[in-house]
């Protein structure tokens, strides 16, 4: 029996699954969640100080941000988490 997935790539196998986009999503989530608590861990900020410097009103706000597993994120969070760490929120296609 022959395997149809040798010799293709791991994307090309979550593309044919219909699972690329999720998959990525999901990735690029962890990433950021990742990032923005190592960043926070550095500059020693809590999240009560993270949520008056990104002026949001809910902690709430914070943690699903920082929910690894919570794809759901606006750029305007982004933004704001950037600003609050001092750092600038760069979005490319490539």
């Amino acid at each position: 029996m022959k395997n149809k997935h040798i010799g293709s790539s791991f994307d090309d196998f979550l593309k044919q699954e219909g699972m690329l986009e999720e998959t990525t999503a999901t990735a690029t989530k962890r990433v950021i969640a990742f990032q923005v608590q190592q960043l926070m861990k550095k500059n020693h900020l809590s999240k009560k100080t993270m949520t008056e410097r990104m002026k949001i009103k809910s902690r709430i706000q914070l943690d699903r941000l920082l929910d690894p597993n919570n794809v759901s994120v606006t750029l305007l969070t982004l933004e704001k988490t950037a600003r609050a760490l001092g750092k600038h929120l760069k979005v490319q296609f490539v």
